[in-house]
């Protein structure tokens, strides 16, 4: 969005709500002066709206184009819900310094100070004298993550579970943008271009888009250094088709951005933002270890704001191309939460601190790790659940077989089957991606899991 600040875009919601009960995304464009039907437009508005309903300022009502938006009490809207940060975090361990700083971002905009772009935070780094990770850190990290003890050419390992990294990262990292597609949507989207009904045009782009940098990323893996030209390269193949202005895409902005729901404000000066980004990426291919070349990326470019727009999802594909030059196993941020990731951001944006973004990023990467190792894990609630619902799950799986529920149906009949055993509301929703994470997983070698004839299995998969 050129036309309007984000900041600005914010307050003019809050000033439609005290005139009106509620308001839509048409409604937030009228006034704003911009286009009804502008997808770039009303994307801006959406991630807007989605902001505030995620603070706690306003409510959402309705779904799809019949959404709208209501403000809260000003008591829900100003009161913190007890130990919020803490359950955000509760399967995270957090080190003293991430718990203060948690405490620190939980507090409301108008008790937290408002902070410009430090300078210093970037051209203070020292690469390989600085370091975010600790050496015992970085040394946990390499263990878990190496995937072959084999010499082999870069990008070799991502090669090899390309369908399946595509499938994950694009579905992960969308999902922490507000992305609304299920895991099997995806899988259906990325692998026979199957848009899901109902869902709005611009998620399917996202994701496509996510696939093709991914992609893109691999082949260049053999690229002895990771250019400007690279990262820009990505931002263009991530923003594709979603910004109000294309030629902003694989850009280093032009124009002032702000950031909902924090009081950090990025550089507006375009000549200082483009030293910047040039002094990083001289920084980034002087890290030695690929793992704090991995964090410091993750960091660095999600607190520069180098683009007018997608600049987390650039960060996280970048944030990978270390790991996959060097063969190691991919970070998909699986299981990561959107408000914890929003949090953990927060802590660097406002204080340049990245404690509670690196306690995040090392349980991250543990989770990532397990997916794509042979080792089963040993602990985490998915592997209790599954023991706890394994008679469910296996009647579940099954009946989608039997019934040779084709592909579009998949995701609404596993829903309605989950819902049918009225379980507990926590448990039925992780059981829910438990069980999309079994189906995407089926091949001839496991269906005799759930009791499924060959005969039977490929009945159902022609139908998909």
């Amino acid at each position: 969005m050129v036309a309007m600040k984000k900041a600005d875009l914010e307050a003019l919601v809050l000033a439609l709500l005290k005139e009106k009960k509620e308001i839509s995304v048409p409604d937030v464009a009228q006034a704003a002066g911009m286009s009804k039907s502008d997808e770039g437009d009303r994307k801006a508005i959406r991630r807007v709206l989605t902001n505030l309903v995620e603070r706690g300022v306003l409510e959402a009502r309705g779904a799809a184009r019949a959404r709208v938006y209501a403000a809260l009490t000003t008591a829900a809207a100003e009161t913190p819900k007890p130990q919020e940060g803490s359950k955000l975090f509760k399967d995270i361990p957090l080190s003293q310094e991430s718990e203060r700083l948690l405490k620190y971002v939980s507090q409301s905009l108008q008790a937290r100070a408002p902070v410009g772009y430090n300078q210093d935070f970037l051209r203070a780094y020292e690469p390989n004298q600085s370091f975010y990770l600790t050496a015992a850190q970085r040394a946990e990290l390499l263990k878990t993550g190496t995937a072959e003890s084999a010499a082999r050419p870069a990008g070799t390992y991502a090669r090899n579970i390309l369908n399946r990294l595509l499938i994950d990262l694009s579905w992960n990292s969308s999902r922490l943008e507000g992305n609304t597609y299920s895991l099997l949507e995806t899988k259906r989207l990325i692998e026979l271009g199957e848009s899901a009904s109902g869902k709005d045009a611009s998620e399917a782009q996202m994701i496509l888009n996510h696939k093709g940098a991914i992609e893109y990323i691999i082949e260049s893996a053999a690229e002895e250094k990771i250019n400007s030209h690279e990262v820009c390269s990505i931002h263009a193949l991530l923003s594709e088709n979603l910004l109000g202005d294309p030629s902003a895409s694989g850009r280093v902005r032009q124009i002032a951005v702000g950031i909902g729901g924090t009081n950090y404000m990025p550089l507006e000066n375009q000549h200082v933002l483009k030293e910047c980004f040039q002094i990083f990426i001289e920084k980034l291919n002087l890290i030695e270890d690929p793992f704090e070349q991995s964090f410091f990326a993750l960091v660095q470019l999600s607190y520069m704001q180098a683009f007018e727009d997608v600049n987390k999802r650039t960060a996280r594909l970048v944030a990978n191309i270390p790991l996959i030059k060097k063969n190691l196993r991919p970070l998909s941020f699986m299981d990561v939460e959107n408000e914890a990731y929003v949090k953990s951001l927060l802590g660097v944006y406002e204080k340049n601190d990245v404690s509670l973004f690196r306690d995040l990023y090392l349980w991250a990467y543990t989770r990532s790790a397990q997916r794509y190792s042979a080792i089963q894990q040993a602990m985490g609630k998915p592997n209790l659940l599954k023991l706890k619902y394994r008679v469910e799950i296996q009647e579940i799986i099954r009946a989608v077989i039997l019934e040779k529920v084709a592909g579009p149906q998949v995701v609404h009949r596993v829903q309605s089957l989950v819902e049918a055993k009225k379980l507990p509301e926590t448990d039925a929703a992780e059981l829910f991606k438990l069980i999309e994470t079994e189906i995407v997983s089926l091949h001839d070698g496991n269906i005799a899991r759930f009791k499924i004839r060959p005969s039977e299995f490929q009945e159902w998969k022609s139908l998909q």
